[in-house]
């Protein structure tokens, strides 16, 4: 047991270390790598929201749609308080700004989490009503809520605070790739340390068999809302970054599409998976680029191929997502996490299988 567990830390300390190396090479030529590390940092923040989801879909059973509402709070609330002061009456130019907020400034990090607690106290106070529903029911008054938030930010009444639907821009960008993927990975690392503390032990209870949880001593409601509250909590520091990555914001950001895509990297990876949420969050984000081609006219031998136009990339990005659910019903990781044991075991059975079928 020793031994593999010392096999185990050397592993990832030397994956981590390749990771950290190619990060490095491509911040090096930033210019010439712009495109893979934009995919890079929108596949890290992407990650943090969907194994926040996963939080509260996988392990506590919620089944929740305002991850779009509670990523815009947490992303107007971050972009307010580090767009430089010099040029905020340039943001603000239609409706000026409030004399309150105009000197309001605050470093990266602590708006991120100042972003991250606005979220968590909407969700806190969202969650009294609507989680005492289930299933659907729950979805659909959590979706709701999320719209009533974005059309808040949009109001005239907010056009001093959030510059109304004309949305923030000039918010500074981050300084390097390792920024965005550093905090998207400690983030991802406290939601994990709770999945496995005596709470996530609680929440996954609850996803089993709420009844069977409350006969022995668990308050439903007391943990679901914790695990409302600090999957929000992500949710909105997600939507910083994400608002930090894209340099400009408007509520047409943080539409219900965006849920989708979250709930869809949720599917793909694995609900009650994790390292599925990590890797479906870069597998949705690299393919829809990688397939990016299939939008550019072809032409084989001076004959133009007529499928290859604009749209024909969700075509094929369709297919394949269709495929991979026909042959993965459960995600990629179903609710099972990455071991590096698993790895080695998926390798010795793929090897005995073969060696089987040749003596057959």
């Amino acid at each position: 047991m020793n031994k593999k567990r010392t096999r185990d830390i050397i592993l990832s300390a030397l994956l981590a270390a390749a990771v950290g190396g190619i990060l490095a090479w491509l911040q090096a030529d930033s210019s010439s790598h712009s495109y893979a590390i934009s995919i890079i940092e929108r596949s890290a923040i992407y990650a943090v929201v969907a194994v926040a989801m996963n939080m509260l879909t996988g392990f506590t059973g919620l089944f929740s749609l305002g991850q779009a509402g509670f990523m815009a709070l947490g992303a107007y609330t971050t972009a307010i308080l580090t767009i430089p002061v010099e040029v905020r009456q340039n943001v603000y130019y239609v409706n000026g700004i409030a004399p309150w907020l105009e000197n309001l400034h605050l470093p990266m990090i602590p708006a991120l989490i100042l972003g991250g607690l606005v979220a968590a106290a909407f969700a806190a106070l969202i969650g009294i009503p609507v989680l005492r529903l289930k299933s659907d029911y729950l979805a659909i008054a959590t979706l709701g809520f999320a719209e009533i938030i974005r059309a808040f930010l949009a109001s005239p009444a907010m056009d001093t605070i959030t510059n109304g639907s004309f949305g923030l821009n000039n918010i500074p960008a981050f300084k390097n790739i390792f920024e965005p993927v550093i905090l998207s990975a400690v983030c991802i690392l406290l939601m994990v340390l709770m999945i496995n503390s005596s709470y996530g032990r609680a929440f996954k209870a609850i996803r089993e068999d709420d009844i069977a949880a409350e006969s022995m001593g668990i308050n439903l409601f007391r943990h679901k809302q914790l695990a409302f509250v600090v999957s929000s909590f992500f949710t909105g520091i997600a939507g910083g970054l994400l608002g930090i990555y894209m340099r400009s914001i408007d509520t047409k950001t943080f539409q219900v599409t965006l849920t989708y895509n979250i709930l869809l990297i949720v599917v793909l990876g694995g609900i009650g998976s994790v390292t599925g949420s990590i890797i479906g969050s870069f597998l949705i984000n690299g393919g829809q680029e990688w397939l990016r081609f299939f939008d550019e006219p072809l032409a084989i031998g001076g004959v133009e191929i007529p499928l290859f136009r604009t749209g024909f990339r969700m075509v094929i990005y369709s297919v394949l997502l269709m495929v991979v659910v026909l042959f993965w019903r459960r995600g990629i990781m179903g609710n099972k996490e990455f071991t590096w044991e698993g790895l080695f075991g998926l390798f010795k059975r793929k090897r005995k299988k073969e060696t089987t079928g040749g003596e057959a």
